[in-house]
């Protein structure tokens, strides 16, 4: 009998160092999850509590529409925060590298949206609730003009080429996964305490679990390791000494045509989760169980179809993926209110469903289109920045206008059309753009798109 002939030593090494690598990869992928989660989930469980309560606990002396529009107003002043945040945090992240920033900016998100927990309502020290409720959310957004940029490069930067699309768009499924976690946490609370208890102390428990989700982020974040990307810009002694005055002289129009190319996705998504969450219990009557579970189902929803989409954009390219994404929000619009305004409860699913479908085609692969828009000596400021610039202009000035249209008009309509112009504007950006999935990402001096161009 004959013993198997010994493999080869060169193949298993190949092969043991393609494991070590994927389980690497895997690793700096569920990092950059569980941190993108924790950091979106304190953001949008503001912004369900801003549609469902701190009209009434912060801003009780209003008109119940002009109550509202503050508490969505305060709601959206993180989005100017995250814009200075970006070039806060860009700065350091370019010149100090991803992780340090990843970890402070998760650290300041916590300790903010814990503490908006503590926050004394309107009855118990007037109008020092909803200013320090302003500070707070203000301190929110500029952690997570941080956060998402130094995620999402840790990911790209990490990950194989021919997959860059894939992994960057599983750092974009903490968008619904914080999200859908923000809603159970608000249904969990809602189904078991009466409506009096959830505006009295109910609504706090969901920013105070906060703390929990990120323990575990920062714990996770301590063990990944440094982007090769960003190692070649120390090892070359290239930083830039001010990272935003370099992006803006060399990169201003990817980031102006980046910001506009993804304002589609924010009026989009803030649509889903707090404009038609507020519109469906206002306008429609519907509950907030109802309201809750229906965004619920959207989210999940989203967990999968985000990793497709952005694994569809190593295969056909990102620019196609997004187009189609774009197009098929614009095409959805005025369809989602004609379904919403049967006020059918199975049809209300169905809209919501299908226009999730169309956001995770639009927002899978954007964050590696973004991220590949830039040169790694500026990278983190340009992918912040542009993506900042996307929320000031869509999710930002979306709860905001639409609660205003709706009050104006009394139309869903005017809301619909309202979203198919931020479509229109963003498929105009895309076009100017040049498609961006080849090329050497860890190239110092350049753009991957740059090179492909040349």
């Amino acid at each position: 009998m004959t013993s198997p002939a010994p493999s080869s030593p060169v193949l298993s090494g190949t092969v043991r160092a393609e494991r070590l690598d994927q389980r690497k990869m895997n690793k700096i992928a569920f990092a950059s999850v569980i941190g993108t989660t924790v950091e979106w989930y304190d953001l949008f469980v503001f912004g369900t509590a801003s549609a469902l309560v701190f009209n009434k606990i912060f801003f009780p002396s209003f008109d119940p529409i002009v109550g509202t529009m503050l508490a969505f107003g305060t709601f959206a002043s993180a989005y100017v925060a995250r814009m200075v945040g970006a070039i806060v945090f860009g700065h350091f992240g370019d010149r100090l590298g991803r992780k340090s920033m990843l970890l402070v900016s998760l650290l300041t998100m916590g300790a903010a949206t814990f503490a908006i927990g503590l926050l004394p309502d309107y009855s118990a020290i007037g109008v020092m609730a909803p200013l320090l409720l302003l500070l707070l959310r203000v301190i929110q957004g500029l952690a997570l003009g941080g956060e998402w940029g130094g995620a999402v490069l840790m990911t790209v930067e990490h990950a194989p080429p021919a997959r860059r699309g894939f992994f960057g768009s599983l750092v974009q499924v903490g968008v619904p996964a914080g999200t859908l976690i923000a809603n159970v946490a608000f249904l969990l609370v809602a189904s078991m305490v009466s409506e009096d208890a959830l505006h009295s102390w109910g609504w706090r428990i969901p920013f105070l679990a906060s703390v929990l989700l990120v323990a575990v982020g920062i714990y996770i974040r301590l063990n990944i390791e440094e982007t090769p990307s960003f190692q070649a810009v120390k090892s070359q002694g290239a930083k830039a000494k001010i990272p935003f005055a370099a992006l803006m002289a060399k990169y201003w129009k990817q980031v102006v045509l980046g910001g506009v190319a993804t304002l589609s996705t924010g009026s989009t998504f803030t649509l889903l989760v707090a404009s038609g969450v507020s519109y469906g219990k206002k306008t429609l009557g519907h509950s907030e169980t109802l309201m809750l579970w229906v965004v619920l189902a959207a989210c999940a929803l989203g967990l999968v179809l985000i990793p497709f989409f952005g694994r569809l954009s190593d295969k056909y390219g990102r620019k196609p993926i997004i187009y189609a994404g774009v197009a098929a929000e614009a095409v959805l619009a005025f369809p989602m209110f004609w379904l919403m305004d049967t006020k059918s409860v199975a049809l209300l699913f169905v809209a919501y469903l299908a226009m999730m479908t169309a956001f995770c085609a639009n927002y899978g692969p954007i964050a590696t289109f973004l991220a590949e828009l830039f040169g790694s000596k500026v990278r983190y400021s340009g992918l912040s920045v542009a993506y900042m610039l996307s929320g000031l202009l869509g999710s930002a000035a979306t709860p905001f206008i639409t609660t205003w249209l709706l009050g104006l008009t009394g139309q869903s309509s005017s809301i619909a059309w309202y979203i198919l112009a931020a479509a229109g504007l963003s498929l105009v950006a895309l076009f100017i753009l040049s498609e961006t999935r080849y090329g050497n990402i860890d190239a110092v001096d350049e753009a991957p798109a740059a090179r492909q161009e040349a």
